[in-house]
């Protein structure tokens, strides 16, 4: 209960989160204010501003994005802070960031705006650490992910040209290459070593098998 309560707390930060995105859209309708021109611009000197600033900008234009949006978040964020504790703010910062940074260099010349690129690096780590780590109990958090977002995977083409699949693709990109760098890290699960792990990391080496049975001790 303890445990579960401490993760209920660092997961907080979602919800505050959510009510942000929220607030900045209402804001956006109410007023009539264009956020756009916070979405990454690629290649352009204005446009750096929006690796930082937009995922917190949606369409004014279609509601469904947001809240779209919103959901999956939710749902993956609160996975990442459940199974992937110590890690966990170091791979949204990174997805954050690195998914920003790709689409700056090579999105096509339009403003990007949206959390989904975050959702995608989000779901790609989450599934491809299971399948690098070699761990049951993270492969079956990959599986069950899978199960319910796994018809984004069509996200990374582009089918329409109002949406920004490049968000989509880099972050998916991102995300796999997140986990493979972060397999060996700690997950939320305590992992026992095997003997044999633990004499290989203080480098005691194992009797030479071989060289016994080619050269047995004579016996009276």
């Amino acid at each position: 209960m303890k445990e579960f309560f401490q993760v209920f707390l660092n997961s907080l930060w979602i919800v505050v989160f959510l009510v942000l995105i929220w607030v900045i859209h209402i804001l956006q309708l109410t007023f009539q204010i264009n956020f756009a021109e916070f979405g990454i611009l690629p290649r352009s000197f204005s446009g750096l501003i929006g690796i930082i600033t937009s995922p917190l900008v949606h369409s004014a234009k279609d509601i469904n994005h947001i809240i779209n949006n919103s959901f999956p978040f939710m749902i993956l964020g609160w996975t990442l802070f459940y199974f992937y504790k110590p890690i966990a703010w170091r791979i949204l910062i990174q997805s954050w960031f690195f998914t920003g940074v790709f689409v700056w260099i090579s999105a096509r010349n339009a403003y990007h705006i949206g959390l989904s690129g975050v959702i995608y690096s989000l779901l790609f780590f989450i599934f491809f650490s299971g399948v690098f780590r070699k761990d049951n109990r993270l492969l079956t958090v990959a599986l069950f992910v899978v199960f319910l977002y796994g018809s984004m995977v069509w996200g990374i083409f582009p089918y329409d040209w109002t949406i920004s699949f490049e968000s989509h693709l880099f972050g998916a990109l991102t995300g796999i290459i997140l986990a493979y760098f972060n397999r060996k890290e700690e997950s939320s699960f305590k992992v026992e070593k095997t003997q044999w792990e633990i004499e290989e990391e203080l480098g005691i080496e194992p009797p030479d098998l071989e060289g016994l049975w080619s050269n047995p001790e004579n016996e009276d």
